[in-house]
């Protein structure tokens, strides 16, 4: 270990960028000024509920002008430090370099990344713990108040892209309650950006809303349950930190369960955007791609999605051609053509 810093049960003030300790501030005061509230309104104390309403996008905003709104429920802010980031790198690609020329095996976050690392398993949980409660809950029981109102553990783990391994990762929700992804580096990559569609089980679902570009040291923060992938690199590397939060109480609860049956999912009202498709998880992938992707071909897939009976009017009949024939009368590609 070149860091031990990093394997301790603290996470250092000095290793955040000032606007994620502004942000952190401001929340907190918030949080504090409704939970008073609550107490003026009840007036007593023992059935006082400490979750808060759901907060509105724009209020998000008003809380921390550090914080920025990228789509409807999909958040980043600046959030490490340069030294931090310098760390953190340094430590990581040391374990790349050992583990590499000592032929030693690493278990890899998930079956799509290839070449990520568990941070829990390497011994950096107690220090990704600290970081989770003073400074990522805080945040999160405020915008995500259900899902966010307690964390009781976390998987954390790195995500490496780069030409000549992982390109990018397929359309995905994650099994996390909220998820706290930070961009590590390096500097130079172009491409790899993040596509966000919809909320799993709503109707909009497999629909385009934002592609949002990583910048080293920034955070987005986002629930687990919206829809996402990482385009393809076109160069470098870029290496990012996912924190995937868990709520134990919330996954317990019949809002969490229904919600993990597709008995709740919502039908379709639009064939999907081309860019939300999943060749993993979505069973008319083919409909709008004339093959499926050269990262699929070692995969067993079990295609599910949209549901049987809740497919969009004209599921099946939808072919690459007609897709891609589908134009606005000024000659502008159609926005499910994104």
């Amino acid at each position: 270990r070149k860091h031990p810093e990093l394997f301790q049960e603290h996470f250092l003030e000095s290793w955040l960028h000032p606007d994620m300790l502004e942000i952190v501030q401001d929340f907190e005061k918030y949080y504090e000024k409704q939970w008073q509230k609550q107490q003026e309104d009840n007036g007593n104390m023992d059935e006082i509920d400490t979750t808060l309403s759901p907060m509105d996008d724009a209020k998000a905003t008003q809380i921390s002008s550090k914080l920025n709104l990228e789509t409807s429920g999909v958040y980043s802010f600046e959030c490490l430090s340069e030294s931090f980031l310098e760390m953190i790198n340094e430590e990581l690609f040391h374990f790349y370099k050992v583990t590499a020329e000592h032929d030693i095996p690493v278990r890899r976050p998930n079956s799509m990344n290839n070449y990520g690392v568990i941070l829990n398993e390497i011994g950096m949980r107690p220090m990704i713990t600290a970081l989770q409660q003073q400074y990522i809950w805080p945040i999160a029981r405020v915008l995500f108040p259900t899902q966010g109102k307690v964390f009781h553990d976390h998987h954390s783990f790195i995500v490496r892209y780069q030409a000549d391994e992982d390109l990018g990762l397929d359309m995905h929700t994650d099994d996390s309650d909220v998820t706290f992804n930070v961009c590590l580096g390096d500097k130079n990559f172009t491409g790899a950006t993040l596509v966000f569609c919809g909320t799993f089980g709503q109707a909009d679902h497999r629909q385009f809303q934002h592609t949002y570009h990583h910048k080293v040291g920034r955070a987005v923060m986002h629930l687990g349950d919206r829809r996402h992938g990482a385009e393809d690199i076109d160069e470098g590397t870029r290496m990012n930190w996912i924190v995937w939060n868990h709520n134990w109480e919330y996954r317990s609860s019949p809002q969490y369960k229904q919600r993990m049956t597709t008995l709740a999912y919502q039908a379709e009202h639009l064939p999907p955007s081309k860019v939300c498709l999943s060749y993993t998880h979505d069973r008319d992938y083919t409909h709008f791609h004339s093959e499926l992707p050269k990262a699929a071909e070692d995969l067993h897939l079990h295609p599910w999605c949209p549901p049987p009976g809740k497919e969009y009017e004209g599921y099946g009949k939808v072919s690459l051609r007609h897709k891609l024939s589908r134009q606005t009368g000024n000659g502008e590609t159609h926005p499910n053509e994104l």
